[in-house]
């Protein structure tokens, strides 16, 4: 039987586009979804990428009673071995699969659900091939690489109807919940102007090339990036530092989690700034090449301010204002919250006990945003971080980076998701992929 299907597997990949082709749809429910049970009552899951973010979600989707890990899938054998080798001790079995191809777990009719945790310049295809494949899906942060790569996996997700968490976790925790809510209901006066601190990082020196380690397919790690000569520090979580990657500490690195914060407590969604402009530091003379240190300025229709950067500059630059190492501040006509993993402050202090009452703005309840996905695969409701906003929250990211790469102010159009009347800055929006892969 195992001979069986691996050979199905391989017969249904497509080699010549690294496309998969449309498999059988299973009834809903069959797999336990629309509401419905399944004949075991647990959401079958494979996970791609399970590296050091994808082992840390193998290890807590395993405390789910109902949650079967039925597959890893990873370029390298020791991650792929090391995971399954993790399910296998708490099922007491080896009946967990292993791939090196996201395409054959993705074909399989017996997953119902993923966990994406690839490098940045992966999301988009793998996203887009889950949704072909009716896979729910876990997407870890940032969405893309790419804006337009954004806008496809959005419309893939929403024409095949799965089921999408971003990895913006902070949107399930009570602080941020707490001062979100403060603010939407004007607890600190008007709103005018929004501080976020994001990561920032060393730079290494040009690494030398070297012998690609056994059982790592690095060919397929690279995927559409640009060949590049195999390094240890490459293929790390430093891999956010390079451009061909990743948008580095403005984006994937760390930064998109508060700016989704500010979305939230803006109450903007569904649409974003519209005028943004910025300088900062591209790191040179040496390995990593996104964006160091930085000041952008985003102003929302409303005329809320968004003055984002990394964390050391917003010390420097704002030091009236406790900001923690990371972390969003607001700021109102009548005090300041300041909010981020480990703490909530406000000025005054009794912003903090300020009762919400049921007539006024309350935002969803989740404390635990990986259940919250797998109540959301159960029930078809949408989680607390659908794609249409991570498509949104990943837009303000993009802006930045291209307004500070440009060095002058750009001008956005929220409805049409692009740039007004700059063609320079919207063919930033968009990368090529290497052959064969493509969107």
């Amino acid at each position: 039987m195992e001979i069986k299907r691996r050979s199905f597997i391989k017969k249904t990949i497509s080699t010549s586009f690294g496309v998969v082709a449309a498999p059988m749809i299973i009834p809903s429910s069959a797999l336990g979804l629309n509401g419905k049970s399944s004949p075991s009552n647990k959401i079958s899951m494979g996970f791609i990428g399970v590296g050091g973010m994808g082992t840390g979600h193998v290890h807590r989707f395993l405390e789910y009673e109902d949650v079967k890990v039925r597959a890893i899938c990873d370029v390298r054998k020791e991650h792929r071995l090391r995971a399954k080798d993790i399910v296998d001790k708490k099922y007491e079995n080896k009946d967990c699969d292993v791939h090196s191809d996201f395409r054959e777990l993705l074909v399989r009719k017996d997953i119902d659900a993923v966990l994406i945790a690839v490098p940045d310049h992966w999301h988009a295809l793998i996203g887009i091939e889950a949704a072909r494949q009716h896979k729910d899906m876990y997407y870890e942060k940032p969405l893309t690489r790419y804006f337009n790569e954004a806008k496809a996996v959005r419309d893939a997700v929403n024409r095949y109807g799965v089921i999408f968490q971003h990895g913006t976790q902070q949107r399930s925790d009570k602080r941020y919940r707490q001062a979100c809510e403060l603010v939407r209901n004007e607890r600190i006066g008007k709103l005018e102007q929004v501080i976020v601190g994001s990561a920032g990082y060393s730079q290494v020196p040009i690494q030398p090339e070297q012998p690609v380690p056994e059982g790592f397919d690095y060919n397929m790690w690279l995927g559409p990036a640009p060949v590049a000569p195999f390094t240890k520090v490459r293929c790390t979580r430093h891999f956010t530092l390079i451009y061909d990657y990743s948008l580095g500490c403005i984006s994937g690195a760390y930064g998109i989690h508060d700016i989704d914060i500010v979305q939230w407590a803006l109450d903007a969604d569904e649409s974003g700034p519209l005028e943004i402009e910025g300088s900062g530091r591209i790191a040179k003379d040496g390995l990593f090449d996104t964006i160091k240190e930085w000041e952008a300025t985003h102003i929302y229709e409303n005329g809320v301010k968004l003055i984002y950067t990394d964390h050391i500059t917003a010390r420097n630059n704002l030091p009236l204002y406790k900001l923690p190492s990371m972390g969003v501040i607001f700021i109102g006509s009548e005090g300041w919250i300041s909010v981020s993993r480990q703490l909530i402050d406000a000025y005054p202090k009794s912003v903090l006990t300020s009762v919400i009452s049921p007539n006024e703005i309350r935002l969803p309840i989740s404390n635990d945003h990986r259940r919250n996905f797998l109540d959301s695969v159960k029930t078809r409701q949408q989680p607390m971080c659908p794609v249409e906003i991570a498509s949104r929250s990943d837009a303000v990211c993009h802006q930045a980076d291209i307004a500070i790469r440009l060095g002058r102010k750009v001008f956005w159009d929220p409805v049409n998701e692009r740039f007004k009347n700059d063609e320079t800055a919207n063919r930033m929006l968009t990368g090529s992929m290497r052959s064969p892969w493509h969107l």
